[in-house]
């Protein structure tokens, strides 16, 4: 059985941080590479952050790098999304995922999903 479980979402305002977890049990925490998607209402999901679970190489979306840190803690098979200096427009669903990620920002690289946890910045 996979799962991906996230938690850590909530409400804060522009400036504020966030951290959100995302703990993966199965197979999920063997796939290459797990990370954090975000869809925002009227808009496509799109990548924010990933990892890959081996050389631990990291990929961002320019919009928030600089801002946000993924990390990976093998013990716990969680990964993590530390968000800092939030603004209004990360506001949206974020979605843990977990697959090849040959391509990083590619959803169809990702087989496993979280339920998404809220993110909500107020200006």
């Amino acid at each position: 059985q996979v799962h991906l479980v996230e938690s850590g979402g909530g409400s804060v305002q522009a400036g504020g941080s966030l951290s959100l977890s995302c703990a993966a049990s199965g197979y999920a925490y063997v796939s290459n590479s797990m990370g954090w998607f975000r869809q925002a209402p009227g808009k496509e999901r799109q990548g924010v952050a990933t990892i890959y679970t081996g050389s631990r190489s990291t990929n961002y979306a320019d919009s928030v790098k600089g801002r946000f840190t993924i990390s990976l803690d093998n013990a716990k098979n969680t990964v993590y999304l530390q968000m800092n200096s939030l603004k209004p427009e990360d506001t949206a669903m974020y979605y843990c995922a977990a697959g090849r990620g040959r391509l990083w920002y590619s959803l169809d690289e990702y087989n496993y999903w979280g339920q998404g946890t809220q993110v909500t910045v107020s200006s």
